[in-house]
């Protein structure tokens, strides 16, 4: 009797027997459970979504101006002025939206002029990636103007562009000249910069509220 007491009290002592979770054999580690792999967080998504979704605007955007610019333009001058839709509009949608939309509306817009006006290809992106990148410099001085910003952007990256496309041109098909590219480019600048004044200012109102909380902090 006195033997079965102890022995049950043997078997209490060490608890189950077929639980074997706490138990590992002589000089074999004990294994710890790692517990579940961390899920991916919502949230982190839900912000992503925003930001894609400009990258995919400013391809379309990029895409009409680039149409608009070959097939309308030459029904739009005046005289030896006429408009660069896919500059301008670049540079409302880089200061609206930020550097990154705005090299994604440039190399869209680029490959487009290149690929339909026979121009080298590269040429037209290499200047309106330029011309964005002139676009934030002059986006981060006038943060406290914002809604003005298009307005002093827009004609003094219309002639940096021009400046900077003929350049191009002429390093890669010589000879190119011009007596006076001032000049010549001034009535394009100043078209472009009508056109910086009536859409800068209401594009940037728009995107404002639509999401006001994603303005964009230079």
């Amino acid at each position: 009797m006195i033997g079965s007491l102890a022995l049950m009290a043997f078997v209490a002592h060490l608890g189950d027997p077929w639980d074997t979770a706490n138990r590992t054999r002589p000089g074999r580690p004990s294994v710890v459970n790692a517990g579940e792999a961390p899920t991916s967080t919502p949230g982190r998504h839900a912000k992503d979504r925003p930001r894609l979704m400009t990258y995919i605007l400013a391809a379309i955007g990029a895409t009409i101006a680039a149409l608009a610019e070959l097939s309308l333009v030459p029904y739009l001058r005046f005289g030896d002025a006429y408009p660069h839709p896919v500059l301008v509009f670049g540079v409302i949608w880089t200061i609206a939206v930020g550097i990154e939309g705005g090299l994604v509306w440039a190399v869209v817009g680029g490959i487009l002029l290149d690929s339909l006006a026979g121009r080298p290809l590269g040429l037209s992106v290499l200047s309106l990636v330029l011309a964005v990148g002139i676009t934030g410099i002059i986006a981060r001085t006038f943060i406290r103007l914002r809604p003005l910003a298009p307005v002093i952007a827009v004609p003094i990256v219309s002639l940096a562009y021009s400046m900077i496309l003929l350049g191009l041109l002429a390093a890669i098909r010589p000879p190119v000249t011009i007596a006076d590219p001032l000049a010549t480019f001034m009535p394009g600048a100043a078209y472009d910069a009508v056109l910086g004044l009536v859409f800068g200012p209401l594009i940037l109102s728009i995107r404002d509220r639509l999401r006001p909380e994603e303005r964009v902090d230079w």
